[in-house]
């Protein structure tokens, strides 16, 4: 049996690494067409007030050598109400000096960033792919459903592209990927001189999304369309959405059980590469700099929390004092 893709784990990937592509990328992708999805509803001053007296998502405070950081668990969509962090989040920030992320999509785009998103074949070692006549139809068809341009992707690994286009499909929900926490989070760190770290680079963002071997490549495109095709893709995101929001630790540790995407060898091996082999090293950077003797606010994907390799265990176990914030909902 072919893995299916982690969709809920690339499309967080495909957002950290599309924040290297130029800001006028997608502006200049969309194409004049219908039915697209609808922009994100502009929310009154009473909606604004009421979600910034909300929290969401997941904090722990991490508390070692006399200081307190914390942990904020992430999605990489948002609305456009949920710009301003709630009263818990917001104060557990403004008490950090440093924000760390998993890459900084505010930084200045390089060559080096672009390159690995948009020839991400390179990034992971693999060969350009071609895909089959049958393929490249259906790939043509959601290109054209995400109301994108013909020739919008250019040269873009056929892999990356599906994964673009399922963060895209997000928009069907109200949810914008340029509205993600990074993002907002990064702008008002920037906006308050707070040093801001990436714990990743862009090119092993994108270097996770393709990979080097091309039956595994066509196989996680053909795969990747299924879902965009029948719309399981876009269910799996709303519900991993909703218990971000609502801060539902359970369901996030059960996503194994309810997206159906965690039953063959192949698939628990992919699910440790993408998710819990990673983790290590971010508990490492998090721990590098709060030993640098300022408070730290670590803000990465929520699913990153889960299972026996959490973040927060990983940082339990390098000596820090870990606790759970009851946030406000």
């Amino acid at each position: 049996m072919r893995p299916r893709p982690f969709w809920h784990l690339r499309l967080r990937a495909a957002a950290r690494a599309l924040a290297a592509l130029p800001a006028l990328w997608l502006a200049t992708a969309l194409a004049d067409a219908a039915p697209c999805p609808p922009a994100p509803a502009v929310p009154d001053a009473a909606q604004l007030r009421a979600a910034q007296a909300q929290d969401r998502g997941l904090l722990w405070r991490l508390e070692r050598d006399g200081r307190t950081s914390y942990l904020y668990g992430t999605v990489h969509v948002g609305k456009p109400e949920w710009r301003a962090p709630g009263p818990q989040v917001a104060a557990a920030l403004a008490g950090s000096e440093v924000l760390a992320l998993e890459i900084d999509p505010t930084a200045p785009p390089t060559p080096e960033a672009a390159s690995a998103v948009t020839g991400a074949a390179s990034a992971a070692g693999a060969a350009a792919l071609v895909l089959p006549a049958e393929l490249q139809a259906r790939l043509a068809r959601q290109v054209a459903a995400a109301c994108l341009r013909d020739g919008a992707f250019g040269g873009m690994h056929p892999a990356m592209q599906v994964v673009v286009l399922a963060l895209l499909d997000a928009r069907w929900l109200g949810l914008d990927p340029g509205l993600a926490q990074e993002q907002t989070l990064a702008q008002r760190a920037r906006a308050e001189g707070r040093r801001v770290v990436a714990l990743e680079s862009v090119a092993q963002q994108a270097a996770l999304l393709v990979p080097a071997v091309a039956e595994a490549a066509l196989a996680q495109v053909e795969q990747a369309l299924v879902q965009l095709e029948d719309g399981s893709g876009r269910a799996t995101l709303a519900r991993l959405v909703q218990a971000w929001e609502t801060g539902d630790l359970a369901t996030l540790e059960d996503h194994a059980l309810w997206c159906q995407c965690v039953r063959t060898d192949e698939e628990r091996a992919l699910l440790r590469r993408l998710n819990d082999e990673r983790n290590p090293a971010l508990a490492d950077g998090i721990t590098a700099l709060h030993a640098e003797g300022r408070p730290v606010f670590a803000a990465v994907g929520a699913l990153h929390m889960t299972g026996p390799a959490a973040l927060q265990r990983l940082l339990a176990a390098r000596g820090f004092q870990v606790g759970r914030v009851a946030l406000q909902r």
